[in-house]
Parts: C-alpha cells; sequence; structure tokens
C-alpha cells in the first residue's frame, strides 16, 4: 500500500529538479545550460529590452543580476543573441539562436507529452492552480522581506 504524499516544497522541488535534468540532459548536446534556455525563449517572442529581460530572469530564477549578465554575454559570444540593430538597448535571437530555440521547444514538447501523459485534465489544472498560487505567495513574500 502506497502511500500519497503530502503537496510541500519538497514535493514540488523533486518534481522541478527531475524535469529540469531531462531538459537539460535534452539540451546539452546543442551547448546550452538551463538558464541560457530561459532567455533563448522569451526572445523566441520577439526582441526584449535588455533590463526587462534582465528583471525577468532574476525574478523568475531568483539569480542577481551579475548571472544574468554572464548568461547573456555568453549566448551573444556563441552568436545565439545579438544586439538588435533598430535599438542598442533590445536583445533578440540570431537565426542561429532561433535554431536552437526551435530544437529547445521540441524537447520541451516531447518532455511534457511524457511527464504528462495519462494526467486526468482536471487534475492537471488543479495542480497549476495550486502552483501558481504557491508561486505567488513565495514571490509576495520574497517581496516583503529584506534579503
Amino acid at each position: 500500500m502506497s502511500t500519497v504524499p503530502t503537496l510541500n516544497g519538497q514535493v514540488i522541488g523533486q518534481a522541478h529538479y527531475a524535469t529540469r535534468a531531462l531538459l537539460e540532459r535534452a539540451v546539452a548536446p546543442l551547448g546550452v545550460e538551463f538558464n541560457q534556455v530561459l532567455v533563448l525563449n522569451i526572445l523566441a517572442n520577439g526582441p526584449a529590452e535588455r533590463a526587462q529581460l534582465t528583471q525577468r530572469i532574476t525574478s523568475t530564477l531568483k539569480v542577481h543580476e551579475p548571472e544574468v549578465r554572464r548568461v547573456l554575454a555568453t549566448l551573444v559570444d556563441a552568436n545565439l543573441v545579438e544586439v538588435d540593430p533598430d535599438a542598442a538597448t533590445r536583445l533578440r535571437l540570431t537565426d542561429a539562436g532561433h535554431a536552437v530555440q526551435a530544437r529547445i521547444a521540441d524537447a520541451v514538447v516531447g518532455i511534457s507529452a511524457r511527464m504528462y501523459a495519462g494526467i486526468p485534465t482536471d487534475e492537471a489544472s488543479a495542480a497549476a492552480r495550486v502552483l501558481t498560487l504557491v508561486t505567488q505567495r513565495a514571490n509576495a513574500e520574497l517581496a516583503a522581506t529584506p534579503t
């Protein structure tokens, strides 16, 4: 007889790290690390202001700005991201960046299909609502608490 685990940070974290490991394994042959994946995915929607991109990554990953600057520099050095010629404060994907991001998107679709297969829609929706609420509460507490 197996017991149903209690929903808590440990269970959520284990799911996150397990699926993140699958993604990291899938993108390793592309020469891309996890933090770079997030930047490429954001820029897939079009150019972004460097400051807004930095803020979005720091708030999503809970990392400091120097780490985001490092990630951006590595993407520029790898010719996956470039300064937008129409606005020096914006970054955009290069053709190579679009190609890598498309392969990442394909990998995510495959991983998601395998991991979420067979989970009833109502249960997946409930889980998404709960996790979104937990994220909102944690972010609010982080914003209200000095570091």
